[in-house]
């Protein structure tokens, strides 16, 4: 009998049940079907006109690994390459607008030299904004909470509003720069202003949220990402100057959000198990004059 025959007999030895147990071999994941299979993981489904969508790159290219940041900065790109992961799944614009439109930027060397690099290393960026704002319970306001500790100042019906021990505004606005390790965090109102009662908004909320929050009786200070200087700011200033109870806090967006993307990547772990998956802090943009970053 010679060795083909030998190995022949040896595998028809092989017990039925268990070779239906050997797994199939990996296949390969383009960066298509891994956007598919996050999308379809989530029930809220985004709407018509998302931004969820591919900025760069071609969709059909095999996945090496994954990074998720809030947004996907030079040093976030560098970063990805040196982990050998090609889908980057950001949170916000890669392209310096809500929609990425690069009318703007199309004779840009800051645009070319960004949209060069992804394409030379072959990188797809997608990003991942609506659908996880919508998931539940909403992403970015539950990594906040955990990180800053008041999940048990939560409201039991409004997650974005919390009832906390007597503080101050400036003891208050000094606890989350330390938690949230803030080189920046800017403050309207008193800084002895009593504080239990606080809303919270991620982000770039818009007016109409913030103003809305500040207006309820059992809210002092609003904890948000961004707002307009002549919006949520001028408003809470007037408050103050009218002698109300109104303070803001702002955190700086990236610092309100970054948290939740490093959830998305823990969450991403178990739709992919085996398959690397990164989160990259793409960093705080501001510092004080006499203390840049180091």
């Amino acid at each position: 009998m010679n060795l083909n025959s030998l190995a022949l007999a040896a595998l028809l030895l092989i017990p039925s049940s268990l070779a239906a147990q050997t797994p199939p071999p990996a296949r390969s994941l383009t960066a298509a079907e891994a956007i598919a299979r996050i999308q379809a993981a989530i029930p809220q489904k985004p709407p018509a006109d998302t931004v969820d969508t591919i900025k760069a790159g071609d969709p059909s290219t095999i996945v090496t690994g994954i990074v998720t940041c809030f947004t996907d900065s030079m040093d976030v790109l560098h970063q990805a390459v040196a982990l050998h992961a090609n889908l980057i799944v950001t949170h916000e614009p890669t392209f310096y607008n809500h929609r990425d439109q690069a009318t703007l930027f199309t004779n840009d060397p800051v645009y070319k030299k960004k949209l060069a690099y992804m394409r030379d290393h072959q990188l797809v960026i997608w990003r991942f904004h609506d659908q996880w704002h919508l998931r539940r319970p909403e992403p970015m306001t539950e990594a906040f909470t955990a990180a800053v500790g008041w999940q048990k100042y939560e409201h039991p019906n409004d997650p974005l509003f919390f009832t906390l021990p007597p503080t101050t505004v400036d003891a208050l606005a000094q606890d989350l720069q330390q938690k949230l390790h803030a080189r920046i965090i800017r403050v309207v109102g008193d800084p002895n202003l009593g504080v239990t009662g606080v809303a919270y908004r991620p982000g770039a909320s818009g007016e109409a949220a913030q103003i809305t929050a500040l207006e309820r009786n059992d809210v002092q200070v609003l904890v948000a990402g961004e707002a307009s200087e002549w919006e949520t700011v001028m408003y809470t200033q007037d408050a103050q100057q009218q002698h109300r109870s109104k303070a803001l806090i702002l955190l700086g967006h990236s610092t309100s959000e970054t948290d939740g993307m490093q959830t998305a990547a823990t969450w991403l772990r178990t739709l992919f198990p085996g398959l690397p998956i990164q989160y990259i802090n793409s960093a705080e943009p501001y510092w004080l004059p006499g203390h840049p970053p180091q």
